[in-house]
């Protein structure tokens, strides 16, 4: 377990030369950040800033507090990397291990020791340094690593109903519950359905398991609920629904109406509103759907085991991998009611698609052990010639071929977008800075205004382009900061001095320098 830990860890610094730490640039990105930044100030939410019309960005709140909108799970891995390593970012390396980690301990409650080896090399070769899991803020891994715990302790659960086995079983609960809430309730459902029939014969096991898992579980609820109350002011309002209610996204189920702003949208929260209106709008029929979100196999399984997978079928007569099915055609049916999709939604089902694909490839060797030792090399090779190439993305044949051919990668490579250079000009600059941000007509979600948890105390405050007059009380209100302009949709992106700079009156000087001193 702590080899197969280490190994994504170890691949994906290895390709730090040439693909770098990852740098933040959607809005998701930036939602996140902000939340571990929050999580690390000791905090569930910030204070609303006096001045928070500059600050206005997408999947971030601005009233009653300053917040991102999303649920903790992800937040706390950033934190923990912020906290210790200095370094989000290493969290997210962390919780990648973890869950390759665990994905070899869940399939040893399923398969033979080395099948189960098998099975972690191949979760390593296809969720690991190549994926977007590890190279956003996003996340992924650690709900990957919530499915481990939930799918490993329910077949230990039926064997012996041990009270280990229970904690763990609510641990994987608790973490879907932080980073997932709604694939948790699927989750649950497919949990209480096999409980009830693997204790059957054991009723008198049953309370006991259910109680030590529940009351596992239970802080996890107590520590959302506190979330939505100092998010939203309100114990049962998710951010999440809050900033449908306000800003009109994210967009909501297919069968709910597509939720209408109540609030004076900036032309990028507009942009993105519009954006995803239209994907609600255009959904299609829930089989239409369905039928087109099957490409994304294609992510849970390489292509040669694609040539294997069809050998599951000899499984199906042991009644256990229909319970497999049965669990990820909750999770997948539940999640096919968003109008888009990305494989991190159900993420607690890839130790099943992994399980599947190790069985597949146990049931082909039963007939052929050649043929599924060729597979196995197959994936090996695969994996190796797409990290081979993005180890040498420096070379450039080798970078178009891994943009024009491996779609289902994801690695940063350069900055195209010229972010560093920006970051580099304002660090080298004296003192501390405010930029105006001033988006082209053009623009289309790479965001730029993202500000730390403490604006105020920040290095260097992002603020967007209000106009001449509303910019001026902004520089009232930080008259100890130099004033930059950036346009980032010029090419490269453009950063330039304020040219309107405002000496405030010592009556304008702002009476609290930082909100966090407004609230104990």
């Amino acid at each position: 377990m702590l080899l197969l830990a280490l190994l994504p860890i170890v691949l994906r610094l290895g390709m730090l030369p040439q693909a770098p730490a990852p740098l933040p640039r959607t809005p998701d990105d930036f939602s996140f950040l902000l939340l571990g930044d929050t999580l690390a100030h000791l905090r569930l939410a910030n204070p609303p800033h006096p001045m928070s019309r500059f600050f206005e960005t997408n999947f971030v709140l601005q009233q009653p507090t300053h917040s991102s909108i999303y649920p903790l799970g992800q937040g706390i891995v950033l934190a923990f990397g912020q906290l210790v390593f200095h370094r989000p970012w290493a969290g997210v390396l962390l919780a990648a291990g973890i869950f390759s980690g665990l994905c070899y301990w869940m399939l040893r409650a399923w398969v033979s020791p080395l099948w189960a080896l098998a099975g972690g090399i191949l979760t390593v070769f296809q969720f690991g340094p190549l994926q977007y899991w590890m190279n956003t803020y996003w996340g992924g891994s650690l709900a990957a690593a919530g499915g481990c715990l939930i799918f490993g302790a329910l077949p230990r659960l039926r064997d012996r109903a041990g009270r280990r086995d229970a904690v763990l079983l609510g641990v994987g609960l608790s973490v879907e519950w932080l980073t997932r809430p709604y694939e948790t309730l699927l989750v649950a459902a497919g949990v209480v359905l096999y409980l009830l029939a693997g204790f059957r014969k054991n009723w008198r096991a049953l309370p006991r398991v259910a109680g030590i898992t529940a009351a596992v579980v239970l802080p996890a609820v107590g520590l959302s609920l506190l979330q939505n109350r100092q998010a939203t002011g309100s114990w049962t309002t998710l951010p999440y629904r809050l900033s449908q209610y306000q800003y009109g996204v994210p967009a909501s189920f297919t069968f709910q109406p597509s939720p209408v702003p109540h609030r004076t949208l900036t032309p990028e929260q507009r942009t993105l509103y519009e954006l995803q209106s239209a994907v609600h709008a255009d959904a299609g029929t829930y089989l239409s759907r369905l039928g087109r979100r099957v490409r994304f196999g294609r992510f849970f399984f390489s292509a040669p085991l694609l040539v294997a997978l069809p050998f599951f079928v000899l499984a199906l007569r042991q009644s256990r991998y229909r319970w497999l099915l049965l669990w990820l055609a909750i999770l997948v049916l539940g999640a096919n009611f968003y109008p888009y999709f990305y494989p991190h939604y159900i993420a607690a089902g890839t130790c099943l698609f992994v399980l599947m694909a190790v069985t597949a490839l146990h049931r082909l060797a039963a007939l052929s052990r050649e043929a599924a030792r060729l597979i196995f090399l197959l994936c090996a090779a695969q994996f190796v010639f797409w990290y081979g190439l993005h180890l040498a993305a420096g070379w450039g044949p080798a970078l178009e071929l891994t943009e024009r051919y491996e779609s289902w990668d994801y690695v940063n490579h350069d900055d195209p977008e010229g972010r560093v250079a920006i970051d580099r000009m304002l660090a080298q600059a004296p003192g501390k800075q405010v930029v105006f941000i001033r988006y082209w007509p053009q623009h289309g979600l790479s965001q730029w205004t993202a500000n730390a948890a403490d604006i105020d105390r920040s290095q260097v405050v992002r603020a967007l382009d209000l106009g001449p007059a509303e910019n001026r009380e902004l520089q009232r209100y930080y008259p100890d900061r130099t004033a930059w302009l950036l346009e980032p949709d010029a090419k490269p992106p453009r950063l330039t001095p304020y040219q309107t700079q405002i000496t405030p009156l010592p009556s304008e000087a702002p009476k609290n320098p930082s909100p966090f001193e407004e609230v104990p």
